[in-house]
């Protein structure tokens, strides 16, 4: 994903492979793209023979679908979120405090 997310641009199998590096093999990278398409985490289109891929989120959008996620049907929401809050340094507590001050993008407070 972090090599899509780079990229700025569909790509494929080979030239994630190529982006990589190490020693993953074409067809280990092709099967963890396609098993990525088939959780709707990205998308493709036929290129050539093949096909090349995308993120259908973006790397802030995709991190915030999972923080969401962990909080899904918890009946301990507020223990969760009291915890996570307590486990930020200072600076991303002051940040989570401004961006909560803040009015939503689009909202009536922002007209």
């Amino acid at each position: 994903m972090t090599v899509l997310w780079a990229a700025g641009r569909p790509m494929s199998a080979a030239e994630v492979q190529q982006a990589v590096g190490g020693d993953l093999a074409y067809n280990t990278v092709q099967t963890i793209l396609t098993r990525l398409h088939e959780k709707k985490t990205l998308v493709r289109r036929r290129a050539g023979r093949g096909h090349v891929y995308w993120p259908v989120e973006d790397e802030p959008s995709a991190a915030a679908s999972q923080m969401r996620a962990a909080l899904v049907n918890r009946p301990d929401r507020h223990a969760v979120l009291r915890r996570f809050a307590a486990s930020l340094d200072e600076s991303d507590a002051a940040l989570l405090r401004q961006l909560l001050a803040e009015p939503e993008p689009g909202s009536p407070d922002q007209v």
